[in-house]
């Protein structure tokens, strides 16, 4: 199994070499097959821990993300802007070459909100929706017909590229609205939502990731959702891993390893319905994830993977 690591390791350092060298990260036949080979390489499940890794690797693999997320800003950029061409392009989002993911996931992650949303949301939050917001669509039409998504990103071109999308789709455009803003500056207008989503690569480091999930603790409605992106074994390479132990405020409810094409792992936690100053007055008292079991997933998309419960007991000393 060692020997599997140091294998796995050397090809994505030598990787990371040749994609880190590149002149542009934009989408073209060798930044293509480059990322094509990373993901191939890192979406086999995989027991690596990527907290154990040597300083060396651990830099690599902070700086791989980053270039994994610009990358991923130059696609999706490319992309909306040709479907942006399109007199109707929802029927053409087919195109991205990624877009059946994105229907897995949109619908791995309404079960999973289902099991823990009792009602049907009316406003839902996407944090960093970019110019592709394919959660929010996918949401939108095939799941929750009747829910408001606002989806909020730094970037007014991506708002912009992303507004162009649902513009001419006389439902959609109702019920999806974009804010040009940081998500740290936005307080009171995050107790609306009783779903509030944090893409995988909002907060590309532990400490910004952290940061923005303090604020969310901090300004959501108490007894609110909020859903995360995680990433879990090898794929850890490629996107910024969410502990349980992270989520300051959370309630944890469960977390989900996909072993699919779908790359991401989801968490959903729940606000604690109390306000955030009491829990840290509390945490002396409290001991957070301290119980871990794995009950068999419910399974509709054979993701083939188990879902991990975690059980949050408050127990005052």
């Amino acid at each position: 199994m060692v020997c599997e690591e140091e294998l796995l390791i050397e090809k994505v350092c030598e990787l990371y070499e040749q994609i880190s060298g590149l002149e542009s990260l934009k989408p073209c036949k060798n930044v293509d097959m480059l990322f094509t080979q990373l993901v191939v390489t890192c979406i086999p499940p995989s027991p690596i821990d990527v907290t154990k890794l040597n300083k060396t690797v651990q830099d690599i693999r902070s700086h791989l993300i980053r270039l994994c997320g610009e990358a991923e800003g130059h696609l999706e950029t490319h992309y909306s802007t040709i479907l942006g061409s399109y007199d109707n392009p929802l029927d053409h989002l087919n195109i991205f070459p990624y877009y059946s993911n994105y229907l897995k996931l949109g619908l791995l992650e309404y079960t999973i909100l289902s099991q823990h949303c009792a009602h049907v949301p009316s406003k839902i939050a996407f944090v960093g929706s970019g110019s592709l917001p394919f959660t929010s669509i996918v949401l939108a039409s095939n799941h929750l017909p009747s829910t408001t998504f606002h989806n909020y990103d730094m970037d007014p071109l991506a708002n912009s590229n992303a507004m162009r999308l649902i513009s001419s789709d006389p439902d959609l455009s109702k019920r999806m609205v974009f804010h040009t803003s940081d998500i740290l500056d936005v307080s009171n207008a995050l107790k609306d939502y009783e779903v509030v989503y944090l893409a995988a690569l909002v907060g590309m480091d532990k400490e910004g990731k952290n940061r923005i999930i303090d604020h969310l603790a901090k300004h959501m409605a108490p007894g609110a959702l909020l859903m995360l992106r995680s990433a879990h074994g090898a794929r850890a390479f490629l996107y910024p891993v969410v502990e349980p132990c992270d989520l300051r405020g959370f309630e944890v409810l469960s977390v989900f390893h996909p072993t699919d094409e779908v790359i991401n792992s989801v968490v959903i936690a729940r606000k604690y319905p109390v306000p955030m100053h009491s829990l840290e007055q509390g945490l002396g008292s409290m001991i957070l994830p301290n119980k871990c079991s794995e009950i068999q997933a419910f399974n509709p998309l054979n993701h083939g993977n188990m879902i991990e419960e975690l059980a949050i007991e408050e127990q005052l000393l």
